[in-house]
């Protein structure tokens, strides 16, 4: 049985709000909690402060990883997708219309997401261009396995 990735991964997102980041900075790991969006060629997009530790890493080492998994019950076969990409703090001219339209879109955000992000002091815009996609998960139905789907902005 051949088993469609990406499928899989175009599924998952949509029922999930947020993510686990990883950062990390002179070697040392850190982890955090992110609301996030993706758009069609599935890269990830979400809000912080530029004060936060996991912004200031991403500005001194742009290689991050996490996971995209539903809390699941005891008994109840997990699943999760899991990512290495790179980040970047958004500029004005990157997309940045349509970044907040996705955020107020998906996330019923109440506030005007791109007057924040032009405040010195306001969430700034993150993307995340993924390299590698990771499935865990029964997807065959038979055995819980992890699956790769190398990335490269849709072109594999």
């Amino acid at each position: 049985m051949e088993i469609d990735i990406e499928k899989a991964i175009r599924e998952y997102l949509p029922q999930i709000v947020h993510m686990s980041l990883g950062t990390s900075k002179n070697n040392k790991p850190w982890v955090c909690e992110v609301h996030f969006v993706y758009d069609d060629n599935l890269n990830l997009y979400f809000r912080s402060l530029a004060s936060r530790r996991h912004s200031q890493e991403i500005a001194e080492n742009p290689s991050v990883a996490g996971n995209i998994v539903r809390q699941h019950a005891l008994g109840e076969y997990p699943m999760g997708v899991y990512f290495e990409g790179k980040a970047a703090m958004m500029q004005p001219g990157d997309d940045q219309n349509k970044v907040a339209a996705l955020i107020k879109n998906n996330l019923k955000h109440p506030d005007d997401i791109l007057a924040d992000a032009m405040r010195d002091d306001g969430h700034k815009l993150y993307k995340i261009t993924v390299a590698n996609w990771y499935v865990f998960g029964k997807l065959d139905g038979q055995k819980a396995q992890k699956h790769l789907l190398e990335w490269n902005g849709g072109k594999k």
